[in-house]
């Protein structure tokens, strides 16, 4: 199935394994080798994607454009509960982070 072909193609181009990606999206034991044989859920497809960094649009050949375009940014000033590995990030990691990510765009921004 299309699915599963993707999905192996885009975590190849990651530098994933299959069982990495199904493992990082929550799946059941080993759920995306059964895609070469049966239609994914629409929850499963979507969990893969966004592992992956593309739509769900693209994994099911709805698209060849592996970018999603309609993409939520993240914004860190927003009062969510940022977390990693389920622990909770303490504000001064979020502050470095922005001081980073600042750095970025004004560098960008000087260039062109």
């Amino acid at each position: 199935m299309i699915e599963f072909e993707r999905t192996k193609e885009l975590a190849k181009k990651r530098k994933m394994s299959l069982l990495e990606v199904n493992d990082k999206a929550g799946l059941g034991k080993r759920s995306i080798y059964n895609w070469k044989n049966r239609k994914p859920g629409i929850m499963a497809l979507t969990a893969v994607a966004r592992v992956l960094h593309t739509s769900v649009d693209y994994l099911s050949g709805e698209t060849d454009d592996p970018i999603p375009h309609n993409q939520e940014s993240i914004r860190l000033e927003d009062d969510l509960p940022h977390s990693y590995r389920g622990y909770p990030v303490p504000e001064r990691y979020l502050n470095i982070v922005r001081d980073l990510m600042e750095h970025d765009i004004q560098e960008r921004e000087n260039q062109g």
